[in-house]
Parts: structure tokens; sequence; C-alpha cells
């Protein structure tokens, strides 16, 4: 899980290349964790292999929620606006997309909790704990994210960056090329849709 925590914070710093700006999430996958533990506590959870797995995909989720909100208000504050006026104003923007996102994944587990038996009960553990964590994120993310980030950025024009210069023509690279994919894609959505329903229809026969 450590080790874990760890890799999600260095794949931050490496796309957002900001020390300040990783520091937000840095902070708020602890606090997720922290407060999935108290809610394991209160539930007579164990620190087992299966919650343990639960914590460990979760990292994943809980920083996705931190980056979406931090990345929008960077937006604005590039674009001039105060740092309290940019965190208010960014959260607001996508407060209802990190919402959709985190109901969408608790909803996927929620089946889980409808199995019986053996696997019901194993399960059970698993899937509670994913989603406290989910949820957990999405009220960290609408609070304590827009906080730290009104606090700690500054606002500023965007910036050449010094430092890790081919890991960001690695990133130009990468969105150009997604834009022609994109763009391919969008010019033949009949051809694309044939490939979707036949991929669909293979998936049903294999099972």
């Amino acid at each position: 899980l450590v080790i874990s925590v760890a890799l999600v914070i260095l794949v931050v710093f490496l796309f957002l290349r900001s020390g300040r700006a990783t520091i937000i999430p840095a902070v708020a996958v602890p606090v997720s964790l922290i407060g999935t533990f108290a809610t394991m506590y209160l539930c007579g959870f164990s620190l087992n292999n299966l919650s343990l797995m639960a914590l460990t995909i979760a990292t994943g989720f809980v920083v996705d929620d931190a980056i979406v909100v931090l990345e929008n208000i960077a937006r604005h504050l590039e674009a001039g606006m105060k740092p309290l006026q940019a965190a208010l104003q960014g959260t607001r923007e996508v407060g209802f997309t990190v919402l959709s996102m985190s109901l969408s994944l608790v909803a996927v587990f929620l089946p889980l909790l409808l199995m019986g038996g053996l696997p019901g009960r194993l399960l059970r553990e698993f899937a509670v704990t994913l989603s406290v964590a989910i949820g957990i994120s999405l009220l960290v993310s609408l609070t304590l994210t827009p906080m730290m980030c009104g606090w700690m950025l500054k606002a500023s024009k965007p910036r050449k960056q010094t430092r890790l210069r081919g890991f960001g023509r690695m990133l130009v690279a990468l969105q150009q090329g997604y834009g022609k994919s994109l763009k391919w894609v969008l010019n033949h959505t009949r051809l694309v849709g044939v490939v979707l329903l036949g991929t669909i229809a293979l998936n049903i026969w294999l099972y």
C-alpha cells in the first residue's frame, strides 16, 4: 500500500511538473485512506488481503478526483484569476463531474454486496472498503483540495519548464497523436460503429 501511494505521487509529479501542485494530491491520498481506516474500524473490518487490495485499488481512484479539481483550478489561475476566486470557480465547474464519477464507481461495486454464500461474505468487505474510500475521496476533493489550491497555488502565467524537457516533449507528442487518432475516428464513425458492434458480438459469442 505504501509503495502504491509513493508510485502514484511520483507519477502525479511527472505529469504536473510542479512541487506545489503535487503536494495537494499527495495530501489528499493519505487523508482519504486514513478516513477509510477509521470507517473500517467502526465497521469491525480487519486489515486482511482483501481490504489491503481494496485500499491499493482505491489509491488510484482517490487521486483522480483531486487531480480533476486541481487542474481546473490551475487553468483559472493561468487565466489571471485570484487564487481564492479560482478555487471557488474551478471547484464549482467540475463538482458535478467529480460527483458523477464517484457515484458511477460506487455503483459498480454495489452488486458485490448482494452476493450470497462465502464469496459474498468475502467480497462484501472489499466492496464496502473501496466504496467508502471513493466517497471520502469525493468529500476531500470538494473541500480540502480547493482550500489547499487557494492557499498554495499562486496566480501566474504559464511558463516554460526547464526541467524534464524530454518528458514534456513526450507528452506533447502523445497529445498530438491522440488528436490525430480522434480526428480519424470522428471522420469514420460508421466504420468505428461496425467495429464496435462486431466486438460486442464477439464478446457475447465468447461467453
